[in-house]
């Protein structure tokens, strides 16, 4: 995912114009940003799609409703929108993964098995979304910008340098920032 090219400044000025109100721009501002926020949403799906129930072009709308909802919209540029675009796409696939669990444990129809050993092989992609999220949240309590460094390159696809851009850091702090937070994001989903 590019930075920068021929389009950069006219998504800037549709932030600035969605930031002052104009529902417009934001409708502009997506419509030319589609394209990317499906494959950002392809890849946030990847591997529970199936499971969860969800595709791309239902979460890249949801993310749309969600920002359409924001009574101002304060982002900067374009990779402050994408980090909080894939903040919202997140936000979505947890509170459905969170609803359809709740659906699982307790809903009105049950899952039963007689044989035990089936029931723990049974995919739960809901459990998994959610322990990365919950590991994501402890690692943004210890450091934020770890969490931020995890969400640019695993959910939008940044680049180490477009990282270091929109964070406004060195090429190296988020190197280093990248294998602090993998180290933790192992640590924690595998206790």
């Amino acid at each position: 995912m590019a930075q920068s090219g021929p389009h950069t400044g006219q998504i800037t000025q549709w932030l600035m114009a969605a930031r002052e109100g104009d529902g417009q721009a934001l409708d502009r501002l997506f419509e030319r940003l589609y394209p990317e926020l499906r494959e950002m949403a392809a890849q946030r799906l990847q591997r529970n799609a199936d499971r969860l129930q969800l595709d791309t072009t239902a979460l890249v709308h949801e993310c749309y409703l969600k920002l359409c909802e924001l009574q101002q919209l304060s982002l900067n540029d374009r990779g402050h929108f994408m980090a909080y675009a894939a903040k919202v796409m997140r936000s979505v696939v947890v509170d459905l993964a969170r609803a359809q669990q709740a659906q699982r444990r307790g809903g009105e129809h049950a899952f039963i098995t007689l044989n035990t050993a089936l029931m723990a092989q049974r995919p739960h992609g809901e459990d998994e979304v959610l322990a990365i999220h919950d590991a994501l949240q402890g690692l943004a309590a210890i450091d934020a910008r770890l969490a931020q460094v995890v969400e640019l390159r695993y959910f939008v696809g940044l680049s180490h340098d477009e990282i270091a851009q929109t964070l406004g850091v060195g090429l190296r702090t988020v190197e280093r920032d990248w294998e602090r937070a993998r180290t933790y994001l192992f640590t924690a989903l595998q206790a």
